[in-house]
C-alpha cells in the first residue's frame, strides 16, 4: 500500500479528497511527512479520516490542516464534531479554548490527546472539556495518561470535581520521582570497583610491610 501511494504521488497526482477517501483511515498512517504536507486542507472537508492511531507527527500535521479547513465553522456547534477526529494533534491552547465551548468530549478522545497538552490542563479545564462525561475520568485514574495527570494535580483541586479522584499532591508537598539505579549486587564490578573492594587489604599489607621493615 505504501509503494502504491508513493507511485501515485510520484506520478504527479494530488492527494485530494478522492485520493484520501481511497487511502482511508486504514492506510492513512503510511503517509510520510512530505506526502502529508502535500494534502490540501480543503480536501479534509470531503474526506472521512481518523488519524488517532498514527504517529504523533502525522496527528500534528493533520490537526493543523483540519483546523484550517474547518476554521469557517469555528463558531458553529458543528465545529467540534468536524475537528474531533484530529484532536490528537491539538496543542494545549486550542484545548483550553474548547473547554469553554461545552463540547462534552468522550473519555476515549481525551486519553488520546497529545501527552504534553493533556498534562498542562488544570482540573477545571478538564471539567470544561469532558462536561457530562467527567465521571468517566475516575474509571481511568489508574491508567496512563490519566494516572500521570492526576499525580501532577493538587488533591484539593481534584476534590472539587467530586468524582472520587485520588493520588494528587497534598498541600505543602511536591511529587518527586526517584530514579531507579541497579543494585550493587546486580551491577558488574569494573576495574575501579574491584580496586576499591581490594583497597583495605592492600592498605593493611602496606602497613604491615612498613612496620616489619
Amino acid at each position: 500500500a505504501s509503494a502504491v501511494i508513493k507511485r501515485y504521488v510520484d506520478l504527479g497526482n494530488a492527494l485530494n479528497a478522492t485520493a484520501l477517501n481511497a487511502i482511508g483511515t486504514r492506510y492513512l498512517c503510511l503517509l510520510n511527512a512530505t506526502e502529508l504536507n502535500m494534502i490540501d486542507s480543503n480536501s479534509l472537508k470531503l474526506a472521512s479520516l481518523n488519524p488517532s492511531a498514527c504517529s504523533q507527527l502525522t496527528k500534528d500535521i493533520l490537526y493543523t490542516k483540519a483546523k484550517r479547513a474547518f476554521s469557517d465553522q469555528r463558531n458553529s456547534p458543528a465545529y467540534y464534531e468536524l475537528i474531533e477526529p484530529y484532536l490528537g494533534g491539538a496543542p494545549a491552547v486550542d484545548l483550553r479554548a474548547l473547554s469553554k465551548d461545552n463540547v462534552n468530549m468522550n473519555i476515549s478522545t481525551f486519553v488520546k490527546l497529545r501527552k504534553d497538552a493533556l498534562m498542562s490542563l488544570t482540573p477545571s479545564e478538564v471539567q470544561g472539556l469532558l462536561g457530562i462525561n467527567l465521571g468517566d475520568l475516575a474509571k481511568w485514574q489508574n491508567k496512563s495518561p490519566v494516572r500521570e495527570w492526576v499525580q501532577a494535580q493538587q488533591q484539593s483541586e481534584l476534590d472539587e470535581l467530586h468524582i472520587g479522584l485520588y493520588g494528587g499532591t497534598q498541600e505543602g508537598y511536591i511529587n518527586i520521582v526517584t530514579p531507579k539505579f541497579p543494585s550493587p549486587s546486580s551491577a558488574p564490578l569494573g576495574p575501579v570497583a574491584m580496586m576499591l573492594h581490594l583497597l583495605p587489604a592492600l592498605l593493611i599489607s602496606f602497613l604491615m610491610t612498613s612496620i616489619l621493615s
